[in-house]
C-alpha cells in the first residue's frame, strides 16, 4: 500500500488491473496528489501482496481487502478509480460498501465480455514458469495502443512476480464477475457518480462500448483519440485531465 499527497486532502483510491500492481500508476500519481490523498494497493496476489493457493481471489473479496484498507486508514469515504479489470473490483467494492465510495472512475474498463475484442489471454501461453520476456510481451501486447509497442521492463517483473495460480485465478474471476452481471446494470442501480475513460485505440475492448455506460443517471464517458487500453501509461497528462475535473466536481460539491 502506498499514500501520497495530503493526508487531510479528499482520498482517491487507486486499483490496478490484472497482472499488474501500484507501479502502474507511477506517472499518474504526481498529477493527482496536489489535490488529493491519492492511495494505492496491491491486491492479493500481484506485488509485493501475499500469493496464497488458498484465498479466494473472487472480485468481491478482492473488493473487500480494499475497503479494509481504507477503514484501517481512517478513511470514510473516497473516489475510487480502476483500470481495467480494476474498473470491475471497483464497482465491487461500491456494490458491497457503498458508504465508502463517493463516486467511481473506470479506465478501460470493458462494460462486459460480449465487448471484448483481443485474443483471449490466459496463463497458459506463458509456461513453463517464469515467462521470458518475449512471451510477456506478447501476452501484454494489447494493453497498449500501438502494435509493437515495447511494453515497459518494469511490467515484465510484475508479471513474474504473480504464480501461475494467482494470474489464472484473477483472470478467471473477472471473467466470473463480468459474466454474472454486465458492469453498467450493475453501476445503474448503485446510482454513484461515474466518469468513463477510454483510450479510444484500445485494443482489447471496444471503445464504443463504453456508450453503454450512459444508462447510468448522469454517467461521463470521455475518449480519448489515439490512446488505448492503458492511457495511464500512454500519456498521463491527458488522462489526468477528466479524472481532475471529475474529482474537482465531487470536492467541491462535498464542501
Amino acid at each position: 500500500m502506498c499514500q501520497d499527497g495530503p493526508r487531510d486532502a479528499p482520498a482517491l483510491l487507486l486499483i490496478h488491473g490484472s497482472a499488474s500492481s501500484t507501479r502502474s500508476w507511477d506517472a499518474l500519481v504526481p498529477l493527482l496528489s496536489g489535490a488529493h490523498r491519492v492511495i494505492r494497493l496491491d491486491l492479493l496476489g500481484h506485488g509485493r501482496s501475499a500469493k496464497p493457493e488458498d484465498r479466494g481471489y473472487a472480485l468481491p473479496d478482492q473488493a473487500g481487502r480494499a475497503g479494509a484498507v481504507l477503514d484501517r486508514l481512517g478513511v470514510a469515504s473516497a473516489v475510487v478509480v480502476g483500470h481495467s479489470s480494476g474498473g470491475a473490483v471497483a464497482t465491487a467494492l461500491a456494490e458491497r460498501r457503498p458508504e465508502l465510495v463517493s463516486a467511481l472512475v473506470l479506465i478501460n474498463t470493458g462494460p462486459g465480455l460480449h465487448a471484448f475484442i483481443a485474443p483471449p489471454t490466459d496463463a497458459a501461453g506463458l509456461s513453463p514458469w517464469p515467462p521470458t520476456d518475449e512471451q510477456i510481451r506478447a501476452f501484454a501486447s494489447t494493453g497498449f495502443s500501438r502494435p509493437g509497442y515495447r511494453v515497459p521492463s518494469s511490467l515484465l517483473d510484475e508479471v513474474r512476480c504473480m504464480t501461475p495460480h494467482t494470474l489464472a485465478s484473477t483472470l478467471g474471476a473477472t471473467r466470473d464477475y463480468l459474466t454474472r452481471q454486465a458492469l453498467p446494470e450493475r453501476l445503474a442501480a448503485l446510482r454513484k457518480p461515474l466518469l468513463v475513460i477510454f483510450g479510444e485505440d484500445d485494443r482489447r475492448w471496444r471503445s464504443s462500448s463504453a456508450a453503454e455506460y450512459r444508462v447510468v443517471p448522469g454517467a461521463r464517458v470521455e475518449l480519448l483519440p489515439g490512446l488505448g487500453h492503458s492511457p495511464l501509461l500512454e500519456d498521463p497528462a491527458r488522462t489526468a485531465v477528466p479524472l481532475l475535473a471529475f474529482t474537482t466536481t465531487r470536492s467541491v460539491r462535498a464542501d
